[in-house]
């Protein structure tokens, strides 16, 4: 099932490796075009976003590789689980995504998807540099230090 934080939002799936794999510069909000069988299967909670990114064709965003199970109680009406969904935004905002994607090495990448308070799907989609190997182990350095610096504070009394 989704966890519903304390902020009325529900979360349904979180890319948590995209922060290490990725400098991200700066996040928005999308809506998603999805079919009843689609918002039904969120609601359940089994959805994959980690290898999933977003793309801009012809003035329009669209998530690709996404998995969303299919519902079973759907029986015909199901959707395709990786079908390439629709992302809303205004024109303005799609275009500077467009922009800052076709600059050398950046991508869109979705952190997190959840129900907003009122009930709809949302996507928060980050304008990403890829990090290289050595950025990694920098910053899984600093992680290391910050848990080993909170633990010595915590034994010290």
């Amino acid at each position: 099932m989704a966890k519903k934080k304390d902020d009325g939002t529900k979360m349904i799936a979180e890319n948590r490796k995209a922060r290490f794999s990725y400098a991200i510069d700066s996040v928005v909000e999308a809506g998603i075009v999805l079919t009843g069988s689609e918002v039904k299967s969120l609601r359940n909670g089994k959805t994959t976003i980690g290898e999933s990114y977003a793309h801009a064709k012809d003035g329009e965003l669209f998530w690709v590789n996404a998995y969303i199970p299919e519902y079973t109680q759907a029986s015909r009406f199901n959707h395709e689980p990786k079908r390439t969904r629709k992302l809303l935004m205004r024109k303005h905002e799609i275009a500077k995504l467009a922009i800052a994607a076709q600059r050398e090495g950046m991508t869109l990448i979705p952190l997190k998807l959840y129900f907003n308070p009122k009930g709809t799907a949302k996507l928060e989609l980050g304008v990403a540099k890829g990090k290289k190997t050595h950025d990694k182990r920098e910053t899984e350095k600093q992680r290391d230090w910050q848990r080993d610096k909170a633990r010595l504070l915590r034994n010290r009394g």
